[in-house]
């Protein structure tokens, strides 16, 4: 439905969220560009439904399961895309990570094969031949300086998604991750300045968009091209080539390809890289938990390679990515806005209006979570309910909209962490100072700088 029923009367009883004060709003504006995460830490201390202005915005921000669950799942219909999402297709176009209604059903139907769990674990040998790739170039670091594990997560996995998800080698193409950071950068911007910034401005991150947009768009001019003659398969690619052709306007299809290649190539890579990069810096943090992980690779796999099957093997790798996920979603915030009038939990939200859902926050809740800022992989043991309510952890979204990835970026991380942890210790920097950069994706702002030694 795309709203709800109420009896009369019902709208003087329902409540307006509390807010801080409008002496608050120019520290909240400072947040929002600097410390995104910490303006919604603040909101989350305030209560489970914070209404906080800016300038012309209202945004409510709710940090209960059982809202959570309503705006995502229960009347989803009635929230699209909002805050951020909505300024960034600007930079992204219309993929399914921006895209809404009947056109963001179709996209999802023509990729959705793609992913299916039989046709990923098929494809398990590949995620691990890119992994014994990363492990012999780690390595070969073994004695000297600090290596950026992000950097080398982030061409991991763009490796593994060529191979993957396009039957394509995206080896060749190193400017790839520098690009995506330029649209990452760009849609934050967008985000921050409500798209109300001329996109053809001569700004210094605008030009290094556009260089970076015309970049992403002779990729996926050459993967399209490569295809040329050749019989349809079953990866991604193969299927939105085919829904392009069913378009009746070729310059629409075009676009679309377009548009989902580059959402696909963005989401489909940094989400993975980013959550393993948090987990290498948890275990390098808990000795502990990295020595027992270990024990558990090497009991169960030997020297051999790993396979699909092998996740029910490595539960307690499973155990700490869920616990990374946890700490660092790799989606850290969803935004909706409301289409029409509602009420969340009590609280009217008017039409139009801003709706956060913001799963870094709720997966810290010490209402749902024991010691929530202790990384404790054995809350997520079989037995153990993890958190104490379902729409308390929300790594891969919620309703409709749940990742349609997750299976191939629990499968991918599953089996990295393995190769790795089983030949290579990766040790923190003493001095180095990790922290949070929420993009896209939450992410760790500078890279990941590590030292390798082997076990």
């Amino acid at each position: 439905m795309s709203g709800v029923t109420r009896p009369a009367g019902h709208a003087e009883r329902s409540r307006t969220p509390p807010g801080p004060p409008l002496t608050a709003l120019p520290s909240l504006l400072r947040k929002l560009a600097r410390d995104r995460l910490g303006m919604l830490t603040s909101a989350a201390l305030l209560g489970d439904a914070v209404r906080v202005r800016l300038g012309p915005r209202t945004l409510y921000v709710f940090n209960h399961p059982d809202h959570a669950r309503h705006v995502l799942a229960d009347n989803s219909a009635n929230y699209h895309k909002g805050i951020g999402l909505v300024q960034a297709r600007r930079a992204l176009g219309d993929g399914l990570l921006t895209s809404e209604g009947e056109m963001w059903r179709r996209q999802r139907a023509a990729v959705r094969p793609a992913f299916r769990t039989k046709r990923i674990g098929a494809r398990a040998g590949l995620i691990a031949e890119e992994a014994a790739t990363l492990v012999a170039r780690l390595r070969a670091r073994v004695g000297g300086g600090p290596v950026d594990v992000v950097a080398e997560l982030t061409g991991l996995t763009l490796g593994v998604l060529g191979r993957t998800l396009l039957d394509a080698d995206l080896g060749g193409h190193g400017s790839v991750a520098a690009a995506f950071e330029a649209v990452q950068d760009q849609a934050m911007f967008e985000m921050v300045t409500q798209g109300m910034v001329p996109m053809w401005l001569p700004l210094p991150h605008q030009r290094r968009f556009r260089r970076a947009r015309a970049e992403l768009e002779r990729l996926v001019d050459r993967l399209v091209a490569g295809r040329a003659g050749e019989p349809a398969g079953d990866d991604a690619l193969s299927r939105l080539l085919a829904s392009a052709r069913a378009e009746s306007d070729p310059r629409i299809g075009r676009r679309r390809v377009r548009d989902e290649l580059v959402t696909l190539l963005l989401a489909g890579h940094e989400t993975t890289a980013s959550t393993l990069g948090w987990t290498f810096h948890l275990l390098g943090q808990h000795p502990r938990v990295a020595a027992r992980l270990r024990a558990e690779v090497v009991s169960h796999l030997g020297d051999r390679a790993p396979g699909a099957d092998d996740l029910r093997g490595l539960p307690y790798a499973t155990m700490v990515l869920q616990e990374a996920l946890r700490l660092y979603p790799p989606v850290w915030i969803l935004t909706r806005v409301a289409q029409d009038d509602d009420e969340v939990g009590g609280y009217r939200i008017p039409a139009g209006k801003d709706v956060l859902i913001c799963p870094y926050t709720l997966h810290r809740h010490p209402r749902f979570w024991t010691a929530p800022e202790r990384f404790d992989p054995e809350r997520f043991a079989p037995g153990n309910s993890g958190a104490l309510s379902p729409y308390a952890y929300l790594p891969f979204g919620a309703g409709p909209r749940f990742c349609v990835g997750s299976h191939l970026g629990m499968l991918e991380a599953t089996i990295v962490l393995a190769m790795v942890m089983r030949e290579l210790h990766l040790d923190p920097l003493p001095q180095y100072r990790v922290r949070p950069e929420p993009m896209l994706s939450l992410r760790i702002r500078g890279g990941l700088p590590m030292t390798v030694r082997t076990v």
